[in-house]
């Protein structure tokens, strides 16, 4: 089983750029119509983030429900990725201990997707 986060933004031609400039990766474009991107992919580090602008998929509300886990391989990673989703976003809960060794935070993006993040210490 391969689970992808599926992510539903106005302007999905802007909005995977910034998603790009969090996380690094390169994008892949699979649908458009004139100028506007309608579905395009970000591969990171073997991972697949979908992207759909809101007139290809049509959602209810902002942010419709979505909420990715993500883990993190670095804590300098994690903290470079909070930052930047708090920046513009909504912090839900700040980063804390978490009983798994390790650290944990709840942020949603300046789309109102909801991340959970956390960082794995060895």
């Amino acid at each position: 089983m391969i689970v992808n986060p599926f992510i539903v933004v106005d302007n999905c031609s802007e909005e995977i750029k910034y998603y790009q400039s969090v996380f690094g990766g390169e994008i892949v474009i699979l649908r458009k119509q004139g100028d506007v991107v309608l579905n395009a992919d970000l591969h990171v580090e073997g991972a697949t983030l979908k992207f759909a602008d809101t007139q290809a998929a049509k959602p209810i509300g902002k942010g419709d429900y979505v909420r990715v886990f993500l883990r993190i391989e670095t804590e300098e990673e994690f903290r470079k990725i909070y930052g930047e989703f708090a920046t513009d976003g909504t912090v839900h809960t700040e980063v804390y201990e978490a009983p798994f060794n390790g650290l944990l935070a709840i942020v949603s993006d300046r789309n109102g997707v909801c991340w959970v993040l956390s960082y794995y210490r060895e």
